[in-house]
């Protein structure tokens, strides 16, 4: 029997992730290798998020929890998207605790989409997004951003990528890979174009609170005529540094969030009852803790900019999210020869741009949610493999 025929097409079709092939491929050689390829935060969840964790089993809160998550929790998201973006949005009805923010993403996109309808997806962006439309059966519509455009989707390709099937527009800001972010004017010319053909957005904001000065995140919901048709994703991961604990939220519309939470009852059927409990805390009481990390991470923002610039490499300046996008085209190396050759001769994992759409090739994806200490020495590996390169370019 061949197992490979009896898949599914869209399953046989589906590219594996490239942030994952460098992780695994890291982690498969010997030696002392520096990994800067996975957003995961360096630091651990505050104590008090952990210490919350602990009680809830210690308590054995260890059953279902309500498929929309629990009431106080939502309750704490509910004030803290107040408080923090002014929007508003009903604990009862227009919120769902998630498996972080990619079961939101997918939920979104599984509730709205028919097979046929089309998605615009601004790229580079989260391997996730691409995946999500094919697995739903729609089509992703991608609009290739640039570093000429500080990676911004501008209104006038927003208005070319629209055509009369397109259903969904799909943001990702600050983004994930190149750490840019929209202004508020920005997102104003983008909504006016949604609200001209009447489309729907999905807003991903999962890296809101990572957002550097001089810039300040806003959000398209908050436009007016968009709240009641955007769903924004949002999640603990990034923010108080929970990846493991695996939760996350979306908010909209109570319509679209009922449809939402069916798909969440038969494929999951509820978040994690302690990391519902720890997100509790976290919402609660756990803001201090996120400041400091954001600053931090600013600091290595900033070495990470400037040491690419001094190896050579032009870079453009992220100002949210923890990851740096410069462009390798100058060693003369496409962006999956260029990792592959940094990780063989300087043990160092990074992610080839491509990864994130074909818009990104020429580029790289370098985290540094990682120690000073590894981002330094990765730098000055770094700076060794561009000069050799160049030599030879």
């Amino acid at each position: 029997m061949n197992m490979e025929e009896r898949l599914a097409n869209t399953v046989r079709s589906l590219p594996p992730s490239g942030i994952r092939r460098f992780f695994d491929m890291a982690n498969e050689l010997k030696g002392q290798v520096i990994s800067l390829s996975i957003g995961e935060p360096d630091f651990v969840t505050p104590w008090s998020v952990r210490e919350a964790g602990i009680y809830s089993l210690e308590l054995g809160n260890t059953h279902y929890s309500p498929n929309q998550g629990f009431l106080n929790l939502r309750e704490s998201i509910s004030r803290y998207m107040k408080n923090r973006f002014n929007l508003t949005y009903s604990p009862a009805t227009d919120i769902v605790v998630t498996v972080g923010g990619s079961e939101a993403i997918d939920l979104c996109v599984r509730s709205l989409i028919n097979p046929g309808d089309e998605v615009v997806i601004p790229e580079p962006c989260f391997v996730a997004y691409q995946a999500c439309v094919w697995l739903a059966g729609g089509v992703p519509v991608s609009v290739p951003c640039t570093q000429a455009d500080d990676f911004k989707l501008t209104p006038d390709q927003l208005e070319k990528a629209i055509t009369p099937k397109t259903k969904l527009v799909m943001l990702g800001y600050p983004n994930n890979p190149t750490g840019a972010v929209l202004s508020r004017t920005e997102i104003q010319a983008l909504a006016a174009v949604v609200l001209k053909h009447d489309c729907l957005v999905l807003s991903d904001e999962l890296y809101a609170e990572l957002t550097y000065e001089p810039a300040v995140h806003s959000s398209i919901a908050a436009v007016h005529g968009m709240h009641d048709r955007t769903v924004v994703i949002g999640g603990f991961s990034k923010a108080f540094a929970m990846t493991g604990w695996r939760i996350g939220y979306a908010c909209g519309p109570a319509v679209l969030l009922a449809a939402m939470n069916k798909i969440h009852q038969y494929a999951i059927m509820s978040s994690p009852t302690t990391a519902q409990d720890a997100a509790i805390e976290a919402m609660n009481n756990a803001e201090q803790y996120v400041a400091p990390m954001r600053e931090e991470y600013n600091r290595r923002r900033r070495f990470v900019v400037n040491a690419c610039r001094e190896a050579g490499l032009t870079c453009f300046e992220p100002l949210g999210a923890f990851y740096v996008f410069p462009d390798i085209t100058v060693t003369g190396l496409n962006a999956n020869d260029f990792c592959e050759l940094f990780l063989k001769e300087e043990k160092v994992a990074i992610v080839p741009g491509h990864a994130f759409g074909v818009s990104g090739e020429g580029h790289v994806r370098i985290s540094y949610a990682a120690s000073m200490e590894n981002i330094r020495e990765a730098m000055v590996r770094l700076r060794r493999f561009v000069a050799r390169r160049c030599e030879h370019a």
